[in-house]
């Protein structure tokens, strides 16, 4: 069965109030030294306050007197600590009672408890082996808190679907609660039928105009190393609408908390349960077989991996695709579809052969079969759509044909991509130099800026490094075609990656450059600045930075993550496209373009783009097409064929504000490439780059 995962920030807070408290006691008691015994064991808190953790004691024979044995205690529980001072029956450690007195006082505490105070008067029993003897005391007690505010009961934070884990829950769908105090410590999760309660913890929805609330199917509670969080299945009768959501436990009850239930909301669980990159899904590789779908074909964890294939089989797996027409918590045998779902793969449509519910309660089940044709790599984008409803992207992993034992990533090999698949990661840095001359209102203006940034990404989120991956493509002689979806949601490219800190970095160019040990601005570990804007008139105080002919050297002082580092790349003279970019492109025609000036071995890129937006706001989606052409400076010209260009929608009217043609032609050296240190360990692969280049609107017909 598929399971959820979570992790938020838990937090309580300190009370100033007397709470009356019942606590138990469990431990071993073994000896450590000569005269020393040691007790460990757990101890459970539940009245006034509900937590539990660890119980050890130092006890010295010296401290026998009479009738009980006095300690030293601490109890680690999962809010803070208690300390203080235990007397523990001789009668309890002897093994010959099953009823004795002692006492408990608590002196001082951290974290939640700290300054608290109080004591208990404990009993219990105990029981002796060869090595060891057990003690079990319980009491009740008052503790006395050291804080000023009233006791803390449940706090939400956030509820959200559990698939993109973003707002809004759908009818029927399973949804989580971030917060403090929901429940408590440990992981208890319950099997179908969900119960209303769990550990004496409830969900309820109450319409925001008022009503009874409905109760929601508590699939699990999660409270450890200072996360809180809870899983549950919302009933299909709880109409669409606005809800005061709330989270009873332990006889109290957090502040309403408003959510909408919408409809619909299709998302995908995904393998690292952030929402986003590789997608929980798994390739049907016989009627006995179902492989989870990573980089490579091999074991993981007992479980069998590979890419999924063209033409394959494969099981995808979700929630939010709508309610159902029976009791959530027993879905049938048959199960129930859903007629008006779509699955889009690197912008390809396909009608899946079932989309519905599944074996259980809450999550659904979409098998597809890809295409013979299907986009491949290691990220293609992966969405559900139901209606006019679109899931946030996540990514597949698609080998190039049937045989193919992993997919292809550029740049990395094959014992690589198992190497993230078996936990490692992918670091990578990048820094390029740009300018471009576009005109504006007759004439030119050129801009200029550098950006760049060192990131690590994981084997499920590969798609965070390669934001082209999860398009459609198809290669032309020296062009490429790429068909590209973007959605009011994002982009079909899919992946978040860990930005990686390089402490203070510039950058400095030759004589007539002006850019003279210009600070890269760092926002979250992404750098960037704007090194020039000129020829753009009525805006005074702007950087007068051009990328001329010359060295222009980066340098890093180093970071947290990142050593220090210096490289430098070296520019010739930019190319001039003779006669200009042209104003209109006539597909059937071709286009031809010819230019002057670079390095005879500098990358020139032509780059064409058309697209067309539909609908607005979230049901906006832009569909478009673009091409990419590769030559060198030294060829002095190349032709863009009509077999591309013909796949470009056109463009009649570039002022409607649904239609874009746009093109440029970009050129440079080879990027520089530097291995800074990490402060972790080894080294990261970089490159810094230089491009120069026209743009310029463009209307294909």
């Amino acid at each position: 069965m598929p399971r959820i995962l979570a992790a938020f920030l838990l937090c309580a807070a300190a009370q100033g109030a007397t709470l009356t408290v019942s606590l138990s006691i469990t431990a071993t008691v073994t000896q450590t030294a000569a005269a020393t015994y040691g007790a460990a064991g757990t101890a459970t808190l539940t009245g006034g306050i509900i937590d539990n953790g660890t119980f050890s004691a130092t006890i010295p024979l010296s401290s026998l007197t009479g009738t009980t044995v006095n300690a030293s205690y601490t109890m680690t529980l999962s809010m803070g600590t208690m300390t203080g001072n235990i007397g523990i029956p001789v009668a309890v450690l002897l093994g010959s009672t099953t009823s004795a007195s002692g006492t408990l006082t608590v002196t001082s505490g951290t974290g939640t408890y700290a300054g608290d105070t109080g004591s208990f008067n404990m009993s219990g029993s105990g029981g002796t082996t060869a090595s060891a003897i057990s003690v079990m005391l319980s009491g009740a007690g008052t503790i006395t808190t050291g804080g000023s505010t009233t006791p803390s009961g449940p706090a939400i934070t956030a509820v959200q679907d559990a698939g993109s884990y973003t707002a809004n829950v759908a009818e029927g769908g399973i949804f989580v609660v971030k917060g403090s105090t929901l429940s408590a410590s440990g992981f208890t999760e319950s099997t179908a039928p969900y119960p209303t309660s769990l550990g004496m913890t409830s969900i309820t929805f109450t319409p925001a105009s008022g009503g009874t609330g409905t109760q929601a199917l508590m699939i699990y509670t999660y409270s450890q190393s200072g996360v809180n969080q809870l899983a549950a299945v919302l009933p299909s009768t709880v109409p669409v609408g606005t809800y005061n959501v709330t989270v009873g436990y332990n006889g109290m009850t957090s502040a309403p908390f408003v959510t909408q239930v919408v409809k619909a909301k299709p998302a995908l669980l995904t393998q690292d349960s952030t929402g986003s990159g590789l997608a929980l899904l798994q390739n049907v590789i016989s009627a006995t077989q179902y492989d989870v779908n990573r980089l490579t074909t091999g074991t993981v964890n007992g479980a069998t991996i590979s890419p999924a294939k063209p033409g394959q089989t494969v099981i995808a797996w979700g929630t939010g695709l709508g309610p159902v027409p029976f009791p959530d918590n027993s879905p049938p045998s048959t199960g129930y579809s859903y007629s008006n779902v779509t699955v889009l793969v690197g912008g390809t449509s396909i009608t899946p052969a079932y989309a519905g519910s599944s074996a259980y309660p809450g999550f659904d089940q979409i098998n597809f079969t890809l295409p013979a044709n299907v986009p491949t790599g290691c990220a293609v984008s992966l969405q559900i759509q139901v209606g006019n409803i679109m899931s946030t992207a996540t990514s597949i992993s698609i080998a190039p044909n049937p045989s193919a034992t992993a997919c292809v990533y550029p740049g990395l090999t094959q014992q690589q991509l198992q190497q993230l698949d078996n936990g490692g990661t992918f670091t990578a840095g990048y820094f390029g130099l740009d300018q471009f001359t576009e005109n504006i209102s007759g004439s030119n203006a050129a801009f200029t800026s550098i950006s760049g940034s060192f990131s690590q990404v994981t084997g499920f989120q590969l798609g965070a490094a390669s934001p082209a991956a999860s398009v459609a493509s198809n290669t032309i002689g020296a062009c490429t075609v790429n068909q590209v979806t973007v959605t009011s949601s994002g982009t079909t490219a899919t992946g978040v990656s860990k930005l990686l800190d390089a402490g203070n970095v510039t950058v400095n160019g030759p004589t007539g450059s002006n850019i003279s040990n210009v600070a890269v601005t760092e926002t979250g570990n992404l750098y960037s600045a704007i090194l020039g804007e000129t020829g753009v008139s009525g805006l005074p105080g702007l950087p007068n930075g051009m990328l001329v002919p010359g060295q222009y050297t980066l340098t890093g002082a180093g970071g947290k993550d990142v050593g220090s580092f210096t490289t430098s790349i070296t520019l010739g003279a930019p190319l001039t496209i003779i006669g200009g970019l042209p104003a209109t492109v006539t597909e059937s025609a071709g286009l031809p373009l010819s230019w002057t000036g670079g390095n005879a071995n500098d990358l020139v890129e032509i780059i064409g783009y058309s697209g067309t937006m539909t609908g607005t706001g979230t049901s906006a989606v832009t569909s478009a097409t673009e091409f990419i052409c590769t030559s060198n400076a030294g060829a002095a010209g190349f032709t863009v064929p009509p077999a591309v260009l013909t796949q470009l929608p056109k463009t009649s009217s570039i002022t409607s504000g649904t239609s874009t043609g746009f093109l440029e032609v970009i050129s440079g050296p080879s990027p520089a490439t530097f291995s800074p240190s990490l402060t972790a360990g080894g080294t990261v692969a970089s490159t810094f780059s230089a491009l120069v280049g026209s743009a310029s609107t463009v209307t294909y017909q």
